[in-house]
């Protein structure tokens, strides 16, 4: 038994053909936020101190889609939300519909902590967020030039857009997210262990490209995008809708609970038995710091640490 880390910035189609401009800054972000995870792990923070931790750096980049690079909805406005949920206890929060609040997950946490609910959602958790005096900033914060240009794509197209899906002219859908090989944005998570069994997950997300004001996806929903219990950790990324419906995360522990399965074992068959091809990847973590990052699209933004030394940072198989 011994710790373990990892996190996601986004599963999509991935283009392979990925020019370095916009290869190299998630990739570094991605070591970049390992590091800090790796860091306070080492300090013996608690794991749930961690997910946060990690979870509000990535909301701080914008190449991912959450915080800073947060998509916009068919209004052209932000609405962020996250989850987080301790495994020992089961204790969980989240929130939905932020336009104001820079970092959504920290926000989760203190609906966890400070409240006696699970979730909030638009008015509510802004007004949560005004009393509890969390960061805030305009709503033009968010707003960035790529992502207006986005939305100006998806809406010509008539699309909805996920993670890292380009929408044409046409209606169908490029596989290498666009001709010249720039990439979209992704969702982030992150999912940690401790030496002692501890375990802990969080999600945050801006959605989907030209969503509808007021969708909801998984990335809040505990047991669909974030789950965690004695046995593991989960975070998901994808396509919200089908995530949902297949309660993704909780899965992958209910495998492990009633089947007695192996993490990797549990979190392979979630990803590709039970959800349909290209939509969905997620990292994991067990109580005796076993790592699994199954994807069952052209790529997955990832990144994990073990105690024993072993470190990666992926976008494709090595295969």
């Amino acid at each position: 038994m011994g710790w373990a880390i990892a996190l996601h910035g986004g599963a999509g189609d991935i283009p392979l053909s990925l020019t370095l401009g916009s290869r190299w800054p998630r990739e570094e972000a991605l070591h970049h936020c390992l590091q800090i995870g790796v860091e306070a792990l080492k300090a013996k923070k608690p794991p749930l101190d961690v997910v946060e931790l990690v979870v509000r750096e990535l909301e701080n980049i914008p190449q991912f889609n959450a915080g800073k690079g947060s998509v916009l909805t068919n209004k052209g406005t932000v609405e962020m939300e996250a989850s987080i949920m301790d495994g020992r206890t089961k204790n969980c929060g989240a929130v939905s519909g932020l336009k104001t609040v820079v970092n959504a997950v920290s926000l989760a946490r203190l609906v966890m902590e400070k409240t006696p609910h699970v979730y909030l959602a638009f008015h509510g958790a802004e007004e949560f967020a005004k009393e509890q005096g969390v960061e805030t900033a305009d709503s033009s914060h968010f707003i960035t030039a790529e992502n207006v240009e986005r939305l100006k794509q998806a809406k010509e197209a008539h699309r909805v857009q996920i993670d890292y899906t380009q929408p044409l002219q046409n209606g169908t859908k490029e596989e290498t997210s666009n001709s010249n090989g720039e990439v979209q944005l992704g969702t982030v998570g992150c999912v940690a262990v401790d030496s002692y069994g501890n375990l802990a997950s969080a999600t945050s997300t801006g959605g989907l490209v030209n969503k509808r004001v007021g969708r909801i996806g998984d990335s809040p929903i505990i047991g669909a995008g974030t789950y965690a219990n004695e046995l593991c950790a989960v975070s998901v990324t994808g396509e919200g809708e089908a995530i949902l419906r297949a309660a993704v995360a909780r899965d992958v522990a209910a495998m492990m609970e009633f089947k007695g399965v192996s993490l990797e074992e549990a979190a392979s068959y979630v990803i590709h038995d039970c959800m349909p091809k290209g939509t969905a990847g997620l990292v994991a973590v067990s109580a005796t710091g076993e790592v699994a990052m199954p994807y069952n699209t052209t790529g997955m933004f990832r990144a994990c640490a073990t105690e024993d030394g072993y470190s990666e940072v992926a976008i494709w198989s090595a295969s």
